[in-house]
């Protein structure tokens, strides 16, 4: 084992062809995260032509610091414009938009980028030590477990959903309603489409993200005539320090965050987005200033950005072990180790198990090249935050349009793009949390098919959801979610009625 680690260690730290794949693809992350549109799997799925005259280390290394880098990347236009640069990112990015408004932009993304490293550090740790044993809890979840994992990620929204309870459910209902359309999943056939073969394959959460966080915020700005930049920021230590100082204090919230995603993250089809809200909910769960989040949490920030990144390692989990993808991501990289003649399996550990300990080291490489090339990322957003504001609106209109464009080259993104700018608008003027119907559009689809095929395996009996002890776990667990929110709100009324009464 001893000898194994250094082999690794040498083919990993020593090869130049290592660190420059490992420099290259953190720059390309950092471009795709901080374009909107330009997701994590795009890149990655644009980048396997070129791991055909790569071997196979750099080309996974390739790959790791370049989905690293993203996830961070997409919270620079998160915290500057309130534009999502990944859909992990829709979980604070009101959170982070009040505080970037306040002048606290440099403060914000140091403690984001900071929380995103530890957080893919603590992944990793995760999945050199206990990836084999971890991976076995996958095999106990069926399609009821995922159903209740999916309620739990929809609950956690609107837990985190900086509105108040009747707003933010009436946001999560809009998102699943908006989710049914399409062709079904289970029934293949078409509903709510209104003629548009375009709408056949559903809402493309993409523009519909863009157009919610980014457009409205356009449309507000010029029709208030308020300025959509924050305040300039330093870069530097002025950035990295307060996040470093943050940290030291919340080493207990980091570790609960970091685990819980990393947890999320071995869970098939489950991915960063729900770590982030699950880890959100969370910490305002326990956190002594709940009333902050959702209005410039930096605490929600920290534990949800150490999620996000720490299940970017769980995912690899169940896609080395069992040859199961642990998100869209770990699917394209089942297929190049196939075509590296790499069978995913129990067997790749020990037939290549130097290949294995040189990625758990890849994995911290990339976390540690993701500070510098943060810094850098940065600081070029402090300088465009310094374009005048009638050029930056139009700038940000552009970028919403080629956002939503590069998803499918269609028109159409764009147009519905535009609608759901205009939807972000109205609900931005009463208060319906956007957060809650962005996901109910990501994990409705996902829930629905979980719901049916639980009842077809049960022949229709409701008792096919909780016949098992994971999932009756997880349904008292989501019993005693929403038996939570309804006391806090229950109780909440109650002051506001012992105060207008004094």
């Amino acid at each position: 084992m001893g000898e194994t680690i250094l082999v690794a260690a040498e083919q990993t730290l020593f090869d130049p062809m290592i660190w420059m794949i490992v420099v290259a693809t953190a720059f390309y992350g950092v471009f795709l995260g901080a374009m909107p549109g330009l997701t994590a799997t795009m890149g990655v799925a644009l980048f396997v032509p070129l791991t055909f005259w790569l071997d196979p280390l750099p080309a996974l290394a390739g790959i790791v610091t370049m989905v690293a880098c993203a996830i961070f990347a997409g919270d620079i236009p998160t915290t500057l414009v309130r534009m999502p640069g990944t859909p992990a990112s829709a979980a604070y990015a009101n959170d982070a938009y009040a505080l970037s408004r306040r002048g606290e932009a440099g403060r914000t993304l140091g403690v984001m980028l900071w929380s995103s490293v530890m957080g893919g550090m603590f992944g990793a740790v995760v999945l050199m030590l206990v990836g084999n044993r971890l991976a076995e809890l996958a095999g106990w979840f069926s399609v009821a477990e995922y159903f209740w994992l999916y309620l739990i990620g929809l609950s956690c929204a609107v837990i985190v959903g900086g509105s108040s309870l009747s707003r933010s459910l009436l946001g999560l209902l809009i998102g699943l309603l908006l989710s049914t359309v399409g062709l079904s999943a289970v029934h293949s056939q078409a509903r709510f489409t209104l003629g548009y073969p375009e709408l056949f394959q559903g809402i493309s959460f993409i523009p519909a993200m863009i157009g919610l966080f980014g457009l409205s915020e356009v449309l507000r700005a010029a029709a208030s005539q308020s300025s959509v930049r924050p305040k300039i920021f330093a870069t530097g230590g002025a950035i990295l320090g307060p996040a470093v100082r943050l940290f030291a204090k919340r080493l207990g919230p980091w570790m609960r965050s970091s685990l819980l995603g990393a947890a999320v993250g071995i869970l098939p089809g489950a991915g960063a987005d729900i770590a982030s809200w699950v880890a959100g909910a969370v910490s305002k769960r326990r956190s002594r200033n709940p009333e902050k989040y959702g209005h410039g949490s930096t605490e929600c920030i920290a534990d949800a950005c150490a999620a996000n990144s720490a299940s970017l390692a769980g995912a690899w989990i169940p896609a080395l072990v069992f040859g199961i993808p642990g998100d869209s991501i770990t699917a394209i990289v089942i297929g190049v180790l196939y075509m590296k003649n790499l069978k995913p399996g129990p067997e790749i550990f020990e037939t290549q198990g130097s290949l294995v300990m040189s990625l758990y080291l890849v994995f911290i490489l990339a976390n540690l090249v993701l500070i510098p090339v943060g810094l850098i990322a940065i600081r070029a957003g402090g300088w465009v935050m310094r374009i005048p504001r009638n050029v930056l609106l139009p700038l940000i209109t552009l970028m919403c349009i080629v956002g939503a464009y590069a998803v499918s080259g269609s028109p159409f993104d764009i147009a519905l793009m535009g609608l759901f700018g205009l939807v972000g608008l109205v609900c931005e003027r009463w208060k319906v949390s956007i957060g809650a119907m962005v996901l109910g559009m990501i994990l409705g689809g996902p829930l629905e098919e979980r719901f049916v095929q639980t009842l077809s395996g049960s022949s229709g009996s409701p008792w096919g959801f909780v016949e098992r002890p994971v999932a009756a776990g997880l349904a008292l667990l989501c019993l005693a979610i929403w038996i939570g929110v309804g006391w806090s709100g229950y109780r909440d009324r109650q002051r506001g009625e012992k105060s207008i009464s004094r």
